[in-house]
This record gives structure tokens, C-alpha cells and sequence, in this order.
């Protein structure tokens, strides 16, 4: 097995929930190992009881932040520092950022500027500042989905409009076919990706972007054998007969 990208994991405890830990951890190991998990909050604070037994299981490392100052978010500028600090040791591929806060979006841009990928993990109301500097950004609502009923189709999270949607998958498609009007599936995923961070086939419904794909009739499908093992999907819009 290739060696997987080595990843940073730091949650801001004060703005998540436990509730998302387990489908957290599950998405977070589709992207790469992670080698540090550390958690930010005022552990004396009762409000944060409910990720104390989450800690354990999941071998978080609890960081003590104590809030010195009424109105002020001691726990935000402590996973900041430690943040850089990661980052200078230049011994880490990505960092995944779990909070709905925006002020992280400077930290996510730096990051990005040093070349490392940023994930960004948070619920709706996050800033579309803050999503808007992540390589890609879940919304945590997902995992919450995904947890609870893993062999279901999920509800959209988001307000489906189809003909909006129809236009992100199209225009990606277009953008990324070869001569014959073939488009790589994982290219498909990664040029809408590139335009919009925290698309997520989940948000309208469907598991996989190729269930999202085949829900328009306009497209067809070809697969073929990669070198790994896999299946390769390659999608195109169909032909009519005689041409387009």
C-alpha cells in the first residue's frame, strides 16, 4: 500500500459536538493517517462533559485552555499556535480543521500557502469565508447522517435545486472530458471540489457523486479496469443518434 498522507487533526471542542466523532474519525481515514489528534476546550467547563468519553475511545488528546477573559476565545488562538507550530516541523500533509468558527480562515490560508491541504470540518452556518480557503470542507451534518443510518440513502442537508445542481455537474464534465467527450469520474469530483470546497454528494441525498450523476438522465457511463484493482468511471453526455 503507497504511503498515505499524514494528517493533523484539531477540533475545537467549544464549536462541535460530540455527536460527530465517530463518522469524523471514518471520514478523516479516508483521507489519510491521522498522526496527531488533539481536541481544544476548557475541560473544567460542563458544557464539555459530553466529549469526555469520546476522548478514550478515539485516542484524542485533550487540550486544557482555560478562559482567562469573559467574551474572548482562549481555546480559538491555542489551536492556532499549535497549528504553526505543526506546520513548521514540515512533517505533515494536511491538517483537518473541526470547527464552525471563521476565525480559522486566516490559519486555513496560510496553510495552504505552505502547501500542505487543509480540510475543513464544520456545521452550515460556518463562515463561507472560512470554507471558502479549505482544499474541501464536510459539513458535519453529514457525518451525523452517515453514523445514524449507514445503509440509507441520506436526507439532503441542503435545499436542492436541480437545475442548479444539473449545472455544477455539467459544467464539470465539460470542463474535464478528453477528445471523445469522456470524463474521468475522480476528475469530475475534483474540478467541482476545486470551484465549490465543501460540495458533498451527501448534502443533496445521495452516497456517492456517482449516484448523484446517474440521477440525470442526460449522461451515460463506461467502465474500465485501473491498474490497481479498481474500476475507473468514465462519464459522458450521451450521444443522439447520427451525433449530439
Amino acid at each position: 500500500m503507497p504511503n498515505q498522507p499524514k494528517l493533523a487533526v484539531l477540533i475545537d471542542a467549544d464549536n462541535s459536538q460530540p455527536s460527530i466523532i465517530a463518522g469524523l474519525m471514518e471520514e478523516i481515514a479516508s483521507l489519510g493517517i491521522a498522526s496527531v489528534k488533539r481536541i481544544y476546550g476548557d475541560w473544567t467547563d460542563t458544557r464539555l462533559k459530553g466529549w469526555k468519553n469520546e476522548l478514550l475511545v478515539h485516542g484524542m488528546h485533550p487540550m486544557q485552555q482555560f478562559a482567562y477573559t469573559t467574551g474572548k476565545n482562549a481555546t480559538d488562538s491555542a489551536m492556532i499556535i499549535d497549528a504553526m507550530d505543526l506546520l513548521y516541523t514540515k512533517t505533515f500533509d494536511g491538517f483537518c480543521i473541526v470547527s464552525s468558527d471563521s476565525d480559522f480562515t486566516r490559519l486555513a490560508s496560510r496553510m495552504r500557502e505552505s502547501g500542505v491541504m487543509v480540510y475543513g470540518f464544520g456545521e452550515q452556518k460556518t463562515p463561507k469565508a472560512f470554507i471558502g480557503v479549505c482544499d474541501k470542507f464536510i459539513y458535519t451534518e453529514n457525518l451525523r447522517l452517515a453514523t445514524s443510518s449507514p445503509q440509507k440513502v441520506t436526507k439532503p442537508i441542503v435545499k436542492v435545486d436541480n437545475n442548479a445542481l444539473f449545472d455544477i455537474v455539467f459544467n464539470a464534465v465539460d470542463d474535464t472530458m478528453n477528445e471523445a467527450g469522456w470524463s474521468y469520474l475522480g476528475a469530475i469530483g475534483q474540478n467541482i471540489i476545486n470551484k465549490s470546497p465543501e460540495f458533498d454528494p451527501r448534502s443533496y441525498g445521495f452516497k456517492k457523486l456517482l449516484d448523484l450523476i446517474e440521477s440525470f438522465d442526460i449522461f451515460e457511463f463506461k467502465f474500465t479496469d485501473s491498474p490497481n484493482g479498481s474500476q475507473a468511471v468514465h462519464v459522458r453526455v450521451k450521444r443522439r443518434k447520427g451525433g449530439f
